[in-house]
């Protein structure tokens, strides 16, 4: 059934109704998660003391032999994690000169957008600085690396991908599917441009569409505690309300790679690290003390807010990446809390190209069918507003500049 905008408020309150009918223990289920929370508040205060509570990996250990038992179970307690040195330094530094040209050269800056992209409105922070920028060389080349492809099919191989019964694939973690995502460039001593903590991939949907509840069945109906954040089961096949900037591809992780040196201060990325936080917003918003009619302020085709009103616990969280450098890459699940700091304190640019990781799937390959015009023709991807400001630029990529991989990835073979 397509999800319905008509009588939101109603069918949240219907909603509600039901799940307290059928988990009568939904404060003291909220209660446990809350005290589970505090414990890795704690964690991650304990491990910033001592370095970062984002995990850290080389590139180089990763290809070699993927990620061992101990650092899967960090990433699925964090949620996130950071790859150092995925792509080489010299190369990206050199890209992102270029990306500089082909944004000044072709009068992006002239450029005056005559639509709205809304999604984050309701965030506290002015927005930051995104741009329309798509089809740039940096960013095809960027995302056709084999280093990339390498790195994202070994993050895919943390989730459950396939029925541990039947041997069914929720999705193949081997092959990517290449997402056109923006490109950030924060100038130093900016102090309006940040965006305050949230989560993407939907916001009202997860507590009514019918695949999200399967995802988050553990969390609502029964044991908390074997909530698997990394199963692929169902989330294949979640339905968004759509929207600008609302991404419909089904992605195993956010993410992006920094043309720039960059960490705490710089206006860069935080996260609150730890998979916990979204059980803990989902039962939140069903306590007494929130009407019966909201879900702490969520919002159909917008990002999900962390409110000091309602998870000030979860703000207790919130850290800084450390520090980056060119070619580094940091990696969230869809599920994780992540924000921009508000000012940039550093002395250079901190620039980054947006690109997650989205493995083949269904409902990718659908998406890449409608991609691939945008793509010839130049156009934003059909995500994003439809700013379309590369049709005419100059040193734009075109079909030719795909390698074979990147033609793959793209759907064209």
């Amino acid at each position: 059934m397509a999800l319905s905008t008509e009588n939101l408020s109603q069918q949240i309150l219907e909603f509600k109704a039901a799940l307290k009918q059928q988990s009568p223990d939904y404060k003291a289920r909220f209660e446990s998660v809350t005290d589970a929370m505090k414990a890795e508040i704690a964690r991650i205060k304990q491990e910033e003391s001592e370095g970062s509570a984002i995990p850290q990996f080389e590139y180089s250990d990763i290809a070699a032999s993927g990620f061992n038992d101990e650092q899967r179970a960090r990433v699925h307690r964090a949620g996130c994690c950071i790859v150092h040195n995925a792509l080489p330094r010299d190369e990206v530094s050199a890209h992102n000169e270029n990306l500089s040209k082909y944004i000044i050269d072709n009068g992006y800056y002239d450029h005056k957008s005559t639509v709205e992209d809304n999604y984050f409105s309701q965030l506290k922070s002015d927005k930051p600085q995104i741009f329309g920028i798509y089809w740039s060389q940096a960013q095809v080349w960027a995302r056709q690396h084999q280093n990339m492809a390498t790195l994202r099919r070994h993050l895919n191989h943390l989730w459950q991908w396939q029925d541990p019964r039947s041997g069914k694939a929720y999705f193949n973690p081997d092959l990517e599917s290449s997402y056109a995502d923006r490109v950030r460039r924060r100038e130093p001593g900016d102090a309006t441009l940040g965006l305050s903590p949230h989560v993407d991939s939907g916001s009202i949907e997860r507590w009514i569409e019918p695949h999200y509840r399967d995802v988050y069945h553990e969390v609502f109906h029964g044991d908390w505690t074997k909530y698997q954040a990394f199963d692929g089961r169902s989330r294949v096949d979640v339905e968004e309300f759509p929207s600008p900037a609302v991404c419909s591809v089904f992605r195993t992780f956010q993410g992006w790679v920094a043309l720039t040196q960059q960490g705490k201060g710089d206006g860069t990325l935080q996260t609150v690290p730890s998979t916990l936080a979204m059980p803990f917003m989902l039962l939140r918003a069903i306590q007494d003390d929130v009407e019966e009619e909201d879900l702490c302020g969520a919002a159909p085709g917008r990002a999900l807010t962390v409110y000091k009103e309602w998870h000030p616990l979860l703000l207790e969280g919130l850290v800084s990446i450390p520090k980056m450098q060119p070619g580094d890459t940091v990696w969230w699940h869809p599920d994780t809390i992540h924000a921009v700091e508000d000012k940039h304190n550093g002395d250079g640019y901190s620039n980054v190209l947006f690109i997650g990781a989205a493995p083949d799937c269904e409902k990718n390959r659908a998406f890449l069918a409608k991609q691939r015009p945008t793509f010839l023709n130049g156009d934003s991807c059909p995500d994003f507003a439809a700013e379309n400001h590369e049709r005419n630029y100059e040193g734009r990529a075109t079909e030719a500049d795909l390698s074979p991989l990147g033609r793959q990835q793209m759907g064209f073979e």
